[in-house]
């Protein structure tokens, strides 16, 4: 029975990763059919006929690139944004006790209690006051208030998770308090900053709502915006070139993981040696 364990846990593995792979392979897929195949009865993984028109039509006749460009300022700089202000924060949430802890935990549950639709008009009224409605400026507001309380739930769990011992024992040697957070937490720490970046970045990325209702102009729009002007004024859906654009617009996050992916790695030997 031990013989088969190995074969059957690698096997349970690649079932695993196709189920997680199939749908981009059939988004890669769509993205070379031509609308009649997509629209057809007939169901296949292989298209009859490859049409990589669909990518030069993605890209030359909705602006593709330039809502992408957008997308991409919005998204690192909401998720700089939060991650700056929910690291400090997060430190003072884990570490401090009784009400203004209570506070904060209540704080960040309310705030996700609430659906979107019911502050999105006031939210408006207060942006287009300010001269912030229609700019992207305020949609990284937007986008880094949306973020922060789920920011500061993740890294507030990663700071109580390192002992204060090891704050006291550096403290005992003589370092002071921001060395002590400089050299032993924000070490320890990194692999929780990773991930929370990871999660703010793909949470802004793929963010619609706020986007539609707080841009106007054509050339502020993001990425998801740009991606729904391919279904028609009669609901009629381009979804070659649709398929297309999701695949192009998939790029960045992958690019965005895979470069984080090695942070992660080596903030994890970091806190080992640390610990």
């Amino acid at each position: 029975m031990r013989v088969l364990v190995r074969p059957a846990q690698y096997a349970a593995l690649a079932l695993y990763i196709l189920f997680l792979g199939f749908p981009l392979l059939w988004l890669l897929s769509a993205s070379v059919k031509s609308s009649g195949e997509l629209n057809s009865l007939t169901v296949s993984l292989l298209p009859s006929e490859w049409h990589w028109d669909n990518y030069t039509e993605a890209l030359e006749k909705q602006g593709l690139v330039r809502s992408a460009a957008n997308s991409l300022v919005v998204a690192l700089a909401s998720t700089a944004l939060s991650v700056l202000i929910a690291v400090p924060a997060s430190y003072v949430l884990a570490r401090l006790k009784g009400k203004v802890r209570a506070a904060g935990v209540g704080w960040i549950l309310v705030s996700q209690v609430f659906p979107v639709v019911l502050i999105i008009l006031p939210l408006y009224l207060i942006l287009r006051t300010l001269g912030l409605a229609d700019n992207l400026a305020g949609l990284t507001l937007v986008h880094t208030t949306y973020m922060l309380p789920f920011a500061l739930w993740m890294l507030q769990g990663y700071v109580a998770a390192i002992p204060v011992e090891l704050e006291e024992a550096g403290a005992m040697d003589g370092a002071s308090r921001v060395t002590v957070l400089r050299t032993i937490v924000f070490p320890l720490l990194m692999p929780g900053v990773v991930a929370t970046a990871m999660f703010s970045f793909v949470s802004s990325w793929n963010e619609f709502f706020f986007a539609l209702v707080l841009l106007q102009t054509p050339e502020n729009y993001t990425l998801p915006i740009t991606l729904n002007m391919f279904v028609g004024g009669e609901g009629k859906v381009a979804l070659g070139p649709l398929a297309a654009g999701a695949v192009l617009a998939a790029i960045p996050s992958i690019v965005f993981f895979s470069i984080l992916r090695r942070k992660l790695t080596s903030g994890l030997m970091a806190g080992a040696v640390k610990g």
